[in-house]
Parts: C-alpha cells; sequence; structure tokens
C-alpha cells in the first residue's frame, strides 16, 4: 500500500466515552446496540473510522487505512487506535512516516518529519545534481538538527552516490536516524551541531542541511498538542525570536562548505529577512526560495569560490 501523505499534526480532541443509560424494559423499546468488538475481533473499518472522526481527527479515513494496513493482528489494531484517540502522533503509533515518497522510520520521542520539508530536499537535490565537482566524486552531504534522519535519507536516494553525515543532540533521534540512514551508506553521530562531526570534513561539504528548531520561545504554546506533548523541546523551539540556532550553524558553516558549497535552512516566511542578513553576516551568498503549495520558505547561502574559511577558530 502507498500511503497518502497525512499533515503531521492532526489533533484530535480527547476521547470522551459515551454512557448509555438503559432502556426501559418495554415492548415498544428500541433493539439493543450491538456489543462493541472484542479486542481478539478485528475492528470494521466503518467502526474504526467513527471512533477517529469522533476523537478530531479531520483525516480519519485515511488514517483509518494505514491503521489497518500497519497492524498484524486485531489486538495490535485495538491498541494502536486507542494511542492515536488519546492524541498520540498517527506517525508515532504507526512507527514511520511518509517523506518524499521514502517510508522513514519515526520512534515515539522523535520529532516528525513535515511534509512542507520536501521543499528543502528538493532544492538540496536540485544544488547537488548541478554541481560539478572536479575531479568527479560522491557529493559529500551533511544533515544538522537530523532528528529521524529524514531529509539526509532522501538526499541519498535521490542523489546516489553520496557521503553521507547526520548530526543530532537527542540521543533518541540519533537512534531513530541510525535506522533510517545506516543502511544507506551514511553515518549519523551524537552531539550539538558540528561538534560531533569528523574534523575531516571542513571545507569539503558540498551540500549542509539543517533543519533548525525556528518556533520562537514564546509561540511554543501555540503548537498543536501533538507537537508540544510528543516532540522533544529541543527540536520545536528556536529562541526569542526563532533563530537562535540558525546563528549558531551560520556563524561556522563557511569553514565547513567547500568552495561553491551550499548551506540550505528552512525559517517561516516572516523570519527570512533576518535570516539573510544573518547569511549575509557570515560570508555566504544568500537567496531565498519559497513554496506556496508546502507553505515553505529555505535560505540558500553559497560558499564563493576562492575563499578560505577553514582556518577559522573552532565552532562555539
Amino acid at each position: 500500500m502507498s500511503p497518502p501523505h497525512l499533515p503531521s499534526h492532526v489533533s484530535p480532541a480527547p476521547h470522551r466515552p459515551a454512557v448509555a443509560s438503559p432502556a426501559p424494559a418495554s415492548s415498544s423499546a428500541p433493539p439493543a446496540s450491538p456489543p462493541a468488538p472484542a479486542p481478539s475481533d478485528p475492528l470494521p473499518l466503518s467502526v474504526l473510522v467513527d471512533r477517529l472522526r469522533a476523537a478530531g481527527c479531520v483525516f480519519a479515513e485515511d488514517e483509518a487505512e494505514l491503521l489497518l494496513a500497519t497492524a498484524r493482528t486485531p489486538d495490535e489494531l485495538a491498541a494502536m487506535t486507542e494511542r492515536r484517540i488519546a492524541g498520540l502522533p498517527l506517525e508515532h503509533v504507526l512507527g514511520w512516516a511518509e517523506f518524499d515518497g521514502l517510508r522513514i522510520a519515526v520512534d515515539p520521542g522523535v520529532f516528525v518529519p513535515r511534509r512542507r520539508t520536501e521543499f528543502l530536499v528538493g532544492q538540496a537535490v536540485g544544488l547537488g545534481r548541478r554541481a560539478d565537482r572536479r575531479p568527479p566524486r560522491p557529493a559529500v552531504v551533511v544533515d544538522l538538527c537530523c532528528g529521524s534522519g529524514a531529509v539526509g535519507a532522501a538526499l541519498a536516494t535521490a542523489l546516489g552516490r553520496v557521503e553521507l553525515y547526520a548530526a543530532d543532540i537527542e540521543p533518541a533521534a540519533v537512534r531513530c536516524a541510525r535506522r533510517n540512514i545506516t543502511p544507506l551508506g551514511g553515518t549519523v553521530h551524537e552531539g550539538d551541531l558540528f561538534d560531533p562531526l569528523p574534523t575531516g570534513l571542513r571545507g569539503r561539504v558540498d551540500i549542509l542541511v539543517a533543519n533548525v528548531p525556528y518556533v520562537p520561545t514564546e509561540e511554543v504554546g501555540l503548537l498543536p498538542p501533538e507537537a508540544r506533548e510528543y516532540e522533544p523541546l529541543v527540536a520545536l523551539d528556536g529562541g526569542t525570536d526563532g533563530l537562535d540556532v540558525l546563528r549558531r550553524v551560520t556563524a561556522v558553516a563557511a569553514r565547513w562548505l567547500a568552495p561553491g558549497g551550499h548551506l540550505l535552512v528552512e525559517t517561516s516566511e516572516r523570519q527570512a529577512p533576518l535570516a539573510v542578513a544573518e547569511f549575509t553576516r557570515r560570508g555566504l551568498l544568500p537567496r531565498v526560495a519559497a513554496s506556496d503549495e508546502l507553505y515553505a520558505t529555505v535560505i540558500i547561502g553559497s560558499r564563493p569560490e576562492g575563499t578560505d574559511h577553514t582556518t577559522a577558530s573552532p565552532s562555539p
């Protein structure tokens, strides 16, 4: 089954089971409702859809089909349904998310890849394919703040031969990313931004993607409950104006990029002017790419040919 892509944050309302009063003993009383299926009986699709819709799942039909296709037993289906109704993100219930045509493993507590980030992947793939590397060699790709490793996996799949590295500060994310990236020949490191990467990568990176958190601290509380309650805060909170981590990345990115290499960072349309200024201040040539369809904004910074940033001081 090739599942449709569902929004990562369809927030169900709290489940409130109905309590029915017993009907009076009368020949005119309506027949009793059929008993709920036992845990060992499979939930019919229509019943599953009704339960999900009652819980507030906007895409109940699609979610029901995905649950049915993923569950291996009726008992597992019942348990997965209860977890979804309780508010757990669908991707955490399924154990995977569809991203850029791939099935990405997503463990509980790990940031769920968003569909809008597929736009960042598309921009990076285009740059990777157009790059003229002499002598011909695989592109060196680094995925910072990698989360589940979805972006790195998508780039490796699209570009073919790549030298792929990824890093994240969250241990759960690193474990998950290794499941997605290691089979593609990549390596995943645990630590803060560039700190855990091999120093031999400095000045060699062709494509540096950093899906940094960019939600301003005061707006984190406005996120859907699925994000606030089930995803790590470090993957959401970007500081006072949402650009704290972006600034840390751009401060040292040029030291890691190869001449003509590119840094790509997702941000919001509102934050783009400030992000562009930060790229420029750090010696990168910026441009803004946007998708109205995906509501996505990506800042792309290029290291000019002929510049040498590799001897600068270590990252903060």
